[in-house]
């Protein structure tokens, strides 16, 4: 009876390998049981099989997503942002996400304009071309457009701590209508006053001596640079040049104090309210920050921005929306004293270049962006 059930289970097993592992097989007699081995084995398949996960929003009976399936996919926070655009955009705004081109945006404001503002995501289902797949892209293109801002406006405010000291407050930049910009060397005050468009108000240079080997009395830079600043005009900030050579070249001493002691009466003289509000009004910009900010750095050794100021120039009269605004009837001056004084206006062209990069550090390139 033992060897009968043995060759049984042997021809049995014989027709599942050649099944391939299919699990039908010819009957076995009924007096025969499987294993224990191949039962715990058929358990343990069953049992370790991966499930699989589908994702996906749990649909009625009509096949269609329930009306809070859309706002569970976001937080309140989100839901608020998401809103808030979809009440205030025009159809043109609305038209910036690439998933609203065409029709969805103009459906979108015509549907606000007959049922009122948005009361929550689910609601953008009901307007016409916007089914749900539709309405959870648009929140997300939304969603991703706000935090790009975000990011850009952190940005901003870094590289505002990063180029200008000492650190200023955007919503103090908000009343900012001008801007002068003063740059110093051995022999030269330049100044270029900037205002929101950004417009060039006044754009000038002064000799005020020759450095020597001596050192002057505190008295006579006083008188100097007093009689600079009655030349400058108002504004509501006055940034400086940061620069002068290094502390450790022992020969350069004289020159370095002579730029500390400049840059110590332009900030006391044009600082002239702080005693009473506290506010600085004169702010300054390292000189190679600003090289840095227009490619003008060829390792530690920034290069002239003549070629820069010159094309400044040449778009303020040829384009419709230049970087920087001229004058027109300056235009011509300006260029001029360009083409004839090539080696002693450097200052001139580092002041204009320090005021353009504040401002649009502090106030972005398109004015329609300072806010």
């Amino acid at each position: 009876m033992g060897e009968n059930l043995e060759m049984a289970w042997r021809s049995n097993l014989a027709c599942l390998i050649k099944a391939r592992g299919r699990w039908s097989c010819p009957p076995i007699p009924e007096y025969s049981f499987p294993p224990p081995v191949l039962n715990n084995t058929c358990c343990q398949r069953k049992s370790t099989a991966p499930e699989k996960i589908v994702a996906g929003v749990v649909s009625d009976t009509n096949g269609k997503e329930p009306g809070d399936a859309l706002d569970k996919l976001f937080s309140p926070e989100q839901q608020a942002s998401v809103l808030h655009v979809l009440n205030t955009a025009s159809d043109k705004e609305l038209e910036a996400f690439r998933v609203l081109r065409g029709r969805k945006s103009v459906s979108i404001v015509e549907h606000r304009k007959k049922f009122g503002p948005f009361q929550s995501l689910e609601s953008l289902i009901d307007v016409p071309f916007i089914q749900y797949k539709t309405a959870v892209q648009v929140c997300n293109s939304i969603l991703c457009s706000e935090n790009g801002r975000k990011e850009e406006k952190s940005q901003e405010k870094w590289l505002l701590r990063k180029f200008i000291k000492p650190a200023v407050e955007r919503e103090r930049l908000k009343e900012v209508n001008s801007i002068v910009s003063i740059v110093f060397g051995t022999r030269r005050i330049a100044w270029a006053h900037l205002d929101q468009k950004p417009t060039v108000l006044d754009w000038q240079q002064t000799e005020c001596w020759k450095l020597t080997n001596r050192i002057y009395p505190s008295c006579v830079y006083l008188e100097e640079i007093s009689s600079v600043i009655s030349k400058m005009p108002k504004a509501d900030l006055y940034i400086l040049e940061k620069s002068g050579p290094s502390i450790q070249n022992t020969s350069l001493f004289p020159i370095l104090l002579h730029y500390l002691i400049t840059e110590a009466m332009l900030y006391a003289l044009l600082n002239n309210t702080f005693t009473k509000d506290g506010q600085h009004r004169v702010l300054s910009m390292n000189r190679n920050a600003v090289g840095k900010y227009f490619d003008l750095m060829i390792g530690d050794t920034r290069t002239s921005g003549r070629q820069l100021v010159k094309q400044f120039l040449s778009e303020s009269v040829l384009k419709e929306k230049p970087r920087v605004f001229f004058p027109q009837e300056r235009v011509v001056r300006y260029r001029q004293k360009i083409l004839k004084d090539t080696h002693h206006i450097e200052e001139l062209y580092d002041s204009l270049l320090q005021a353009v990069a504040f401002h649009e550090l502090a106030f972005g390139r398109d004015p329609e962006r300072r806010c």
